[in-house]
């Protein structure tokens, strides 16, 4: 069975008030990009993984993964939104793949043990997906920004990744989406309006994605803390 990862890491980092692109950013002495690569690396499930960067950077920095990594096989471009990157990702892949592992290049504090898992789940059930059930009080707010109710958090997830998928199962979904002209925000989002069944696996509240400057000092505290 062929496991092939895509990690998109075309994001500007805009939220982040960088110029650079957020994925290169430092933590603990290297790029970001760098500890998430390092993962899947290590976890000896991956039989070849597509990097999507910007496309800038594609011919320079990104690709000094091709000669350094034994499993990234393809460095691509990436598009306008999350999910042109990823299906440009997919595009690239073998068509002998089996089951796709996608991962947010910026979510570095991921653990061999959910890759495992994810890909385990979507070979029984054809899609998964790491999450973390909500422990917050939620509210849902009015346009003025006044609370309207309390939201019952039972049986609500926050969505994480990696997310895992059978090969012909994400394919099929990204087709339906060009055809509709409809953009999910995960890749998960997509199996959903096909009514496809998506296994949860549990994640971490460690396992946090970086988009703002406040998630640089805890990602530096949570290593520093391993």
């Amino acid at each position: 069975m062929k496991i092939s990862a895509i990690i998109p890491a075309a994001g500007r980092g805009t939220r982040i008030g960088s110029p650079t692109p957020k994925q290169f950013l430092f933590l603990n002495g290297k790029p970001i990009l760098n500890h998430t690569l390092e993962v899947f690396e290590c976890s000896g499930i991956i039989d070849s993984l597509v990097l999507v960067g910007p496309e800038q950077e594609v011919k320079t920095t990104l690709a000094q993964w091709l000669k350094t990594s034994s499993i990234v096989t393809q460095v691509v471009a990436g598009g306008e939104k999350r999910q042109d990157s990823v299906f440009k990702g997919f595009q690239a892949l073998d068509k002998d793949t089996d089951i796709v592992v996608v991962h947010d290049g910026v979510r570095p504090f991921v653990t061999m043990e959910m890759i495992f898992e994810s890909v385990e789940a979507a070979k029984r059930h054809g899609a998964a997906i790491v999450a973390v059930p909500i422990g917050d009080t939620l509210k849902k707010v009015n346009p003025g920004g006044f609370v309207e109710c309390t939201v019952d958090r039972e049986r609500i997830w926050k969505v994480q990744t990696p997310q895992a998928f059978q090969y012909g199962v994400l394919h099929k979904a990204f087709q339906k989406a060009a055809a509709d002209s409809f953009y999910g925000t995960d890749e998960g989002s997509l199996i959903e309006r096909m009514g496809g069944e998506i296994k949860i696996v549990p994640g971490s509240e460690l396992n946090i994605k970086i988009t703002r400057r406040e998630d640089l000092v805890l990602g530096e505290s949570i290593l520093n803390s391993s």
